[in-house]
C-alpha cells in the first residue's frame, strides 16, 4: 500500500499543484505536524498545546488575545487550548498587571518541565522532516516564512 502512495506522489510531482506555494505550504505543514504530534503523543501534547505552552514558559506573560492572533486561532479555540493546560496543572491564569480586563498566560514549574520535553520531541521531529536542508536552507526556510506568516 505505502508502495502504491509513494508512486502516486511521485506520478503527480509533474503537476501545476505541486508547484503551488499555498499547497506546497499546506503540505508540509501536514507533514511537520503529523511527525511533531506523533513524538508528543507520549506527553499527551499536540504541537497546538505545545505552542501554547511554549509561549507561555517563556516570560513574555501572553494574553489569551496575544497567543490568539499570534497563532492565528479563533479566541475559543485558545480559550479551550488554556483550559486544558490549566487543568492539567501546566499554565495558570494570572491578572495583566498592564490591564486588569485581561489574564496572562504563565507556566507553572511542572508546564516548563513537560515543556523541556515536548521542544526536545518537535526538534526530534524536525530533524527527521528537514533532514533532506542544510543549516543554511533551514534557516532561509524559516526567514521565508516568517515574511508569509507575519508580512
Amino acid at each position: 500500500m505505502r508502495e502504491e502512495q509513494d508512486r502516486a506522489e511521485h506520478r503527480l510531482l509533474g503537476s501545476d499543484l505541486a508547484a503551488d506555494p499555498a499547497f506546497l505550504l499546506a503540505r508540509a505543514r501536514a507533514v511537520t505536524s503529523g511527525a511533531a504530534n506523533a513524538r508528543l503523543a507520549p506527553l499527551d501534547l499536540k504541537v497546538r498545546s505545545l505552542s501554547v505552552l511554549w509561549l507561555a514558559g517563556q516570560d513574555l506573560e501572553p494574553t489569551q488575545r496575544e497567543l490568539s492572533e499570534f497563532l492565528g486561532l479563533d479566541p475559543s479555540q485558545v480559550v479551550a487550548l488554556v483550559d486544558e493546560l490549566q487543568r492539567r496543572g501546566l499554565v495558570e491564569r494570572r491578572p495583566d498587571e498592564r490591564d486588569r480586563r485581561s489574564r496572562i498566560i504563565v507556566a507553572t514549574a511542572g508546564g516548563r518541565e513537560l515543556l523541556e520535553q515536548g521542544l526536545t520531541a518537535v526538534r526530534e521531529a524536525g530533524d527527521v522532516s528537514f533532514a533532506n536542508l542544510t543549516d543554511r536552507e533551514r534557516k532561509t526556510l524559516a526567514e521565508l516564512l516568517t515574511k508569509v506568516a507575519f508580512g
